[in-house]
């Protein structure tokens, strides 16, 4: 079993994920907006202001896979409508000082450092920021023996 995380946003998904392709050495594997999507019988059209939009897409890091989409304009955020995230963090095991450090500069350029980076009881790197795109962000670097 393979958790993957879906990062909402409010029309900067596709911006937010070359960013993240870039920083994380990823690939697009997939990427879709509202207005490719093929007509479905029942659905209601798609309004002008979110045909643009991300309807999904699939970064793929190695083995590792970081999804996301933007929501739609002017819906509630009960029924698919943007909300900043709470209650949560997606979390990063860098593999040493340097790696930790370049992905929290990047992460936290323009955004909000809510914990700077720097060495802790449990790691000799660690820190939270939430990104440019509002997604909240934690840099941990693995303890070695």
């Amino acid at each position: 079993m393979q958790l993957t995380p879906y990062l909402n946003f409010d029309g900067d998904c596709a911006e937010a994920f070359a960013f993240y392709a870039k920083l994380f050495g990823g690939t697009i594997a997939y990427q879709g907006t509202f207005g490719e999507m093929p007509p479905s019988a029942g659905a209601p059209p798609i309004p002008e202001s979110a045909r643009h939009r991300i309807m999904h897409v699939h970064l793929q890091m190695g083995d590792q896979s970081l999804f996301g989409s933007d929501a739609m304009p002017g819906a509630d955020a009960a029924c698919g409508g943007y909300r900043p995230p709470q209650g949560l963090w997606v979390s990063i095991q860098a593999a040493d000082v340097a790696e930790g450090r370049r992905l929290f500069d990047a992460l936290a350029q323009g955004g909000q450092v809510v914990m700077p980076f720097a060495g802790t009881f449990w790691s000799p790197g660690f820190g939270m920021t939430r990104d440019r795109f509002g997604t909240p962000w934690m840099i941990n670097v693995e303890q070695t023996a």
